[in-house]
């Protein structure tokens, strides 16, 4: 069986590798989101990650098409209790930010896509409007996990102060308090994690789950200096934008190095990098077919020796 952590002080035990729900409806239509789906979990995957606003950002897509895919999903193999289910508030267009209407009315939607009665994990999918009080939105989180709503709320894209202020307040008030911190790192993303984010994470006990783990798909190996994928992630901000840094280009050499040696592929090699760093408990990656992933999930299994995670640090500092 594969592997069951602990995240952070909650009672969740989760897989270490965490599927994204990003591309379901987006790169992959509902067929090919049940079959990664399910090929996930015959790989011993339990824990499934997604938003009320995937992937609203896109063309042709609309807010909440991942969380009905998942919905429908677990509807038709019944295994709702078997799965951890995560999903975000707060970047919804009818439910912008995190004012507790916002919260309170979005959960209702939430639930209702993803056709059940609780949501496993509930984060606070952007910290935008510092103006509200971290007072009201713990104490709108809290309700939901007191009405048996939400099971654990935990927090993504928030600034260290906020977060510590979030998690003083539910110590002094007894309330719900956040069991992880979703950000965004990978051998080619660091900065914004490593640093005071992690201590907080580190201090308070949380888990770190990173997203774009795979850099986009970047560290999987396909975009290289030069070169044109026709891909609708090969673009400035996404995969497409680290090619051309010297970071990059050092990374994906020391990668392809590890991987040759090891006979797998660069994303497996890239993820079980991620799987070793301090306070990390599981990461999110996303697979847009069946053939994809067999690399993400054998991550859980590669051992990096000490040398070989030098190398990779070293080529990502």
């Amino acid at each position: 069986m594969t592997e069951r952590r602990i995240l952070g002080l909650s009672d969740l035990r989760v897989a270490p590798l965490c599927l994204g729900g990003n591309v379901f409806g987006w790169t992959a239509d509902k067929t090919q989101s049940f079959a990664v789906l399910d090929a996930y979990v015959s790989g011993g995957g339990n824990f499934i990650d997604t938003s009320d606003s995937y992937m609203n950002y896109f063309d042709g897509n609309e807010p909440g098409q991942s969380e009905t895919i998942i919905g429908d999903w677990l509807a038709a193999r019944r295994n709702r209790d078997d799965v951890v289910v995560a999903t975000k508030v707060g970047d919804h267009p009818q439910y912008m930010g995190l004012a507790p209407s916002n919260i309170t009315a979005a959960v209702e939607e939430s639930l209702r896509r993803l056709r059940t009665d609780y949501i496993d994990l509930y984060y606070t999918h952007f910290d935008r409007d510092e103006s509200i009080p971290v007072d009201e939105i713990i104490t709108a989180l809290d309700d939901l996990v007191q009405a048996g709503k939400v099971r654990a709320i935990a927090a993504s894209n928030i600034s260290p102060e906020r977060l510590s202020a979030s998690l003083a307040f539910s110590d002094r008030e007894g309330l719900a308090r956040y069991v992880a911190l979703q950000p965004q790192y990978n051998l080619v993303s660091r900065d914004t994690y490593e640093g005071a984010r992690r201590e907080v994470v580190r201090r308070e006990g949380l888990a770190c789950v990173p997203y774009f783990a795979l850099a986009s798909g970047f560290l999987t190996g396909k975009y290289r200096p030069g070169e044109r994928v026709e891909n609708v992630r090969n673009v400035p901000g996404l995969a497409g934008g680290y090619a051309d840094t010297e970071r990059g280009v050092k990374v994906l050499d020391a990668l392809e190095q590890v991987a040759t040696a090891r006979g797998v592929e660069m994303a497996t090699v890239a993820l079980a990098w991620l799987l070793r760093q301090p306070t990390v408990t599981a990461l999110i990656a996303s697979a847009r077919t069946v053939e994809q992933l067999p690399a993400l999930l054998a991550a859980q299994d590669l051992h990096l020796s000490d040398t070989e995670l030098l190398t990779l640090t070293t080529a990502s500092s």
